[in-house]
């Protein structure tokens, strides 16, 4: 095992105090970053701001408060592209969104959305080819996230507890702009048509909400009638995995309310 001098340790703490992350300290040192890891956990022990020492609020457990709003955008995000770790190496398991770096702006919103629902919580972003996961971790997401469990999520029955129904009814644009900033896009679709013997090109927007589960598709839906948005249903093939939205009064309430990703 390489041992690092008190020097390199110090300058290590020095940049990680300056906000820097472990990643970058490593890269900048030459050091591992797992032992960034732990020399920046043993620094907060010492500082006694070591994760575990306090008891984290949940609103599912004692009543703390919680900012619906985010968690209606947040519960959109996780049925979309986010799931739940239980790593052996970690007591604490993460919540993780999947998010493309094309569209910077909804990787701040959940990141944004993660600190307004988790305040105790400290919330990174890891970075991967062409995407970062932005995770969050607390033992109590699954009291939050009661739709978490075994094997993917079409394949089990995914159904809203009274008290997420009650959240989403209340915040109903944003849990869909959760689910379409996860699953969902907007484009333009095109087609021709024959005038006065010239055939001319018409362009048109549409939404999209592609997701493989019934369930989730149908509270898509459900909620899309709830604000007053036509849908209907494209197949592939024959599977009915893709809800579309091409009425110019819905797409302009969609443009209104979510607008394309960004």
């Amino acid at each position: 095992m390489e041992l690092h001098t008190a020097e390199v340790r110090h300058a290590a703490l020095s940049l990680l105090h300056t906000g820097a992350g472990n990643a970058e300290v490593a890269r900048r040192l030459g050091v591992p970053p797992g032992t960034v890891g732990y020399w920046k956990h043993l620094d907060r022990a010492a500082r006694g701001e070591s994760p575990g020492r306090h008891r984290t609020a949940c609103p599912r457990c004692d009543d703390s408060p919680l900012d619906t709003s985010a968690y209606a955008y947040l519960l959109g995000l996780y049925l979309g592209d986010g799931h739940i770790s239980h790593y052996s190496a970690h007591r604490v398991p993460n919540l993780m969104i999947t998010c493309d770096d094309n569209w910077p702006g909804l990787m701040s919103d959940a990141q944004q959305a993660m600190e307004r629902v988790f305040p105790s919580n400290r919330v990174c972003r890891v970075r991967k080819t062409g995407c970062h996961n932005v995770k969050v971790y607390s033992k109590h997401l699954e009291c939050l996230f009661p739709q978490h469990g075994p094997g993917r999520k079409h394949e089990r029955a995914i159904v809203l507890e009274a008290w997420q129904q009650k959240i989403v009814d209340a915040h109903p644009w944003e849990f869909l702009r959760g689910l379409i900033h996860s699953d969902g896009c907007r484009v333009t679709n095109w087609t021709t048509r024959v005038v006065a013997g010239e055939r001319k090109r018409y362009e048109y927007p549409r939404y999209l909400f592609t997701n493989k589960s019934d369930d989730i598709r149908k509270l898509c839906t459900d909620t899309l009638t709830r604000v007053g948005v036509r849908w209907t249903v494209l197949a592939r093939g024959s599977d009915p995995f893709n809800v579309s939205i091409a009425r110019k009064e819905s797409v302009a309430l969609m443009d209104l309310h979510i607008g394309p990703k960004h």
